[in-house]
C-alpha cells in the first residue's frame, strides 16, 4: 500500500508542476491551501507553504499574475519574468508533495520530471500566446489567458483531489501535442 501512496504523491507533484507552467502561483496556492486545511500532508520542510502568511502572499501573487495576463503588453512582459519563476515554482510544488522518498530522489524527481513538466506546459502557453498575438494582433490573448488559467486551476485541483485523473489528463495532453507536432513537421 505504501508504494501506491508514494506513486500517487509523485503523480500529484508532476501534475502540480505542469500546472505551474500555465500559471506560476496557482499550484503553489492550491498546495498551500491543501496543507493548511489538512487535506494533504506536506513533505518535511514544506510546512511553511501551508502557513497563513504564505497563503496570503501566494493569493496576492496569484491575483496579480492572473490580472497581468489579461492586459495586452503586460502579458508578454510577464512571459519574460515568468519563465524562470515557473520552473522554480514547478520544482517546489512537486517536491512539496512527493512523500516518503529519500531527499536525493525527491529532489531529482522534482527537478528532472517536475521541471520537465513545467517547461513543457510553459512552452505550450508561450507558443500559443505568440501565435495568438501574431494572428489577432494580441486581441485574442485575453481568451488565451483565460484558457491558461482554467488549465492551471483544473490541473492543480485534479492533482490534489484525483491524481490518477490528473495523470490521465497529462498523458492525453502529451499525446495530443505529439500528434500536432508530428503533423507540423
Amino acid at each position: 500500500m505504501e508504494s501506491i501512496e508514494v506513486l500517487l504523491s509523485i503523480v500529484t507533484g508532476l501534475a502540480l508542476a505542469a500546472a505551474a507552467g500555465f500559471r506560476v502561483f496557482v499550484p503553489l496556492l492550491a498546495a498551500g491551501l491543501a496543507f493548511h486545511l489538512g487535506a494533504l500532508e506536506p513533505t518535511a520542510g514544506f510546512e511553511w507553504l501551508g502557513q497563513p502568511l504564505a497563503i496570503a502572499a501566494l493569493a496576492i501573487a496569484t491575483a496579480l499574475e492572473v490580472t497581468g495576463y489579461f492586459v495586452p503588453g503586460v502579458d508578454h512582459a510577464l512571459d519574460v519574468v515568468a519563465a524562470p519563476l515557473a520552473l522554480v515554482a514547478g520544482i517546489v510544488a512537486a517536491a512539496s508533495v512527493m512523500a516518503d522518498l529519500p531527499p536525493w530522489l525527491r529532489w531529482l524527481a522534482a527537478i528532472v520530471a517536475g521541471g520537465g513538466a513545467t517547461a513543457t506546459a510553459y512552452s505550450l502557453t508561450s507558443l500559443t500566446r505568440a501565435k495568438s498575438a501574431v494572428a489577432t494582433g494580441g486581441l485574442a490573448n485575453p481568451l488565451v489567458a483565460a484558457g491558461e488559467l482554467a488549465c492551471a486551476t483544473v490541473l492543480a485541483a485534479l492533482a490534489l483531489l484525483a491524481p490518477v485523473v490528473a495523470l490521465v489528463a497529462l498523458v492525453w495532453l502529451a499525446v495530443v501535442l505529439g500528434r500536432r507536432r508530428g503533423k507540423a513537421g
